[in-house]
């Protein structure tokens, strides 16, 4: 079983439940899924950039990736509708505490001049979203065969129904928001 899970059970679990004053285990927040989505912008002008984003998502959450297509035809940005121009992967169950393990404890950690995540991207539901600026942060992309550093948003959504229950438990999953 997994380290995060086990912790959550045993240890979060009773903590969460003195300091909100639950009457029922079902009541304390858990988290129901991970979303990772990667912008691919350039993807309109090069097709292989695409490929490479989606062999990068698929190392670092260890499951294949969708590609997301264009919604809306946006003459601008020379996009029209169905392109693709993304990549996402929905994480849930043990792929999804490993991955959040991951992302605490070793990839966080290796941003230069980190300082903690906000603690104001939170939706007003009880989920919280993070932008992450390159993909190199996470220890199985080789730093060799990167084409072009990428950034992706990983949204963690829980089954809280305030942002202060959401907070109390990332933070006891091992968040490090700012001071």
């Amino acid at each position: 079983m997994n380290r995060l899970k086990e912790k959550f059970k045993t240890d979060i679990t009773p903590a969460l439940m003195s300091k909100f004053e639950y009457s029922s285990v079902m009541q304390v927040p858990k988290i129901e899924k991970i979303v990772i989505n990667m912008g691919v912008g350039d993807a309109v002008q090069n097709s292989k950039s695409l490929d490479s984003a989606v062999e990068d998502l698929e190392i670092i959450s260890g499951q294949k990736p969708v590609v997301t297509k264009a919604k809306k035809s946006i003459a601008g940005f020379r996009l029209r509708e169905g392109m693709p121009i993304g990549t996402k992967v929905t994480l849930r169950g043990e792929r999804m505490y490993d991955f959040l393990d991951k992302l605490v404890s070793i990839a966080l950690p290796r941003v230069r001049d980190f300082r903690g995540v906000s603690k104001n991207a939170f939706d007003g539901r009880g989920n919280y979203t993070l932008g992450v600026k390159e993909q190199l942060i996470f220890p199985e992309i080789d730093y060799d065969k990167v084409s072009k550093v990428r950034g992706m948003d990983i949204v963690i959504v829980t089954t809280a129904n305030t942002d202060e229950e959401a907070r109390e438990l990332l933070t006891q999953l091992g968040m490090p928001f700012q001071k």
